[in-house]
């Protein structure tokens, strides 16, 4: 049971490298280039792509050991570091949609754990 622990890790680390993914390509996606060819081909859209490729890779991985009851729900957990990362990073406003949501998220976890 231990070694499925050690998966559960790989997977969380899965979802985090997804959801610095996301916080790259929206950055990218955010900013304005003179051509078509640059809007497509700049460090943030190669290192968003680069690191996808990482968290399915790791997400494999992960999915040796790891239930597939518990992979929804570990994803899930992508949801709350895109909301902290854009706050952080993207220097986003939380809502009370988007707190209500995230609080929504965590009960659903908080009953499958239990």
């Amino acid at each position: 049971m231990n070694s499925v622990w050690a998966y559960v890790g790989i997977y969380l680390c899965s979802v985090f490298v997804a959801s610095l993914s996301q916080i790259l390509l929206k950055t990218a996606a955010n900013r304005h280039y003179p051509t078509r060819i640059k809007e497509y081909m700049n460090r943030y859209v190669i290192a968003g792509y680069g690191l996808l490729f990482i968290s399915t890779i790791l997400t494999m991985l992960a999915l040796k050991k790891v239930p597939l009851s518990w992979a929804n729900v570990i994803e899930s957990a992508g949801y709350f570091f895109v909301f902290i990362m854009g706050y952080l990073i993207l220097k986003e406003r939380f809502s009370k949609r988007k707190v209500l949501g995230i609080l929504v998220i965590f009960a659903g976890i908080a009953v499958f754990l239990l």
